[in-house]
């Protein structure tokens, strides 16, 4: 097996770097970038800790963050399973990466940046659903933004017809716990977790 194990090696296989894919990268939000990042309900957040790395899934109604102005985001830290990865991470060091999703887009947005948390009581406030407010905002200052190639997307096919066929016949949340741990009772677990998300969605 070859392996590639220098810089120089790797940019002699891939070559050089198209205009397009460098002018694309900007420090601040732009009309357009900030117009698809509103656009977005679901995106990845990647953090890095003393234990390793964390990647988050985030998803809210409508918008998956605020934005704040050109250079910061405003990300509500919603119910979950209060194992706190990603904010035990930021609290130990800032650096996180977004990768924003949009429905029916091909175009995938990415932010690098450097985030903080915050539990001030008026921005929890303005983040309530259902009469619900997170615990935390994480706010994201933009070091970096740009739009990914849509090849990705559109070799997965994420939108087209059918696509959610995949999901058939995968495992149940309850039997993928108890594929973990034999004695976990994944018939209690799949029945009561219907209702339970949804009491616990906000």
């Amino acid at each position: 097996m070859t392996v590639v194990t220098s810089v120089e090696q790797l940019k002699a296989i891939y070559g050089d770097v198209t205009e397009a894919s460098t002018i694309k990268v900007t420090t601040r939000l732009t009309p357009a970038y900030r117009q698809m990042i509103e656009a977005s309900p679901f995106m990845a957040l990647a953090t890095v800790g003393p234990e390793g790395l964390d990647c988050s899934p985030r998803g809210d109604r409508g918008q998956v963050v605020r934005v704040e102005s050109d250079t910061v985001l405003a990300v509500p830290d919603r119910r979950g399973n209060n194992r706190i990865d990603s904010l035990l991470n930021i609290v130990r060091d800032p650096r996180v990466a977004l990768m924003f999703l949009i429905p029916g887009s091909d175009s995938v947005m990415r932010v690098n940046g450097r985030a903080e948390i915050s539990v001030d009581a008026a921005l929890l406030e303005s983040f309530v659903v259902e009469g619900k407010a997170p615990r935390s905002v994480a706010l994201v200052t933009i070091d970096e933004v740009y739009f990914q190639c849509a090849r990705a997307v559109m070799r997965a096919g994420l939108w087209s017809a059918g696509s959610q066929d995949a999901a058939e016949g995968l495992p149940s949340p309850g039997a993928m716990l108890k594929s973990a741990k034999e004695s976990f009772d994944q018939e209690t677990y799949d029945r009561e977790w219907p209702g339970r998300a949804e009491k616990t969605m906000w």
